[in-house]
């Protein structure tokens, strides 16, 4: 992707900054977790408070 439209991201969300790898990552080591097993048509959004603008 192209560092002028990850940056323009970035200031979409609350955090003011694209998430990173390492952030995304724990929700879907969740996700494949035996913990998770019930878990299933949900929507987990991982989005740095993007939908509180």
């Amino acid at each position: 992707m192209p560092k002028e439209k990850v940056e323009n991201f970035g200031k979409q969300v609350p955090m003011q900054r694209p998430g990173q790898p390492v952030e995304l990552a724990p929700a879907y080591v969740m996700l494949a977790t035996e913990e998770a097993s019930y878990v299933s048509g949900a929507t987990i959004a991982v989005t740095g408070g993007a939908p509180i603008l």
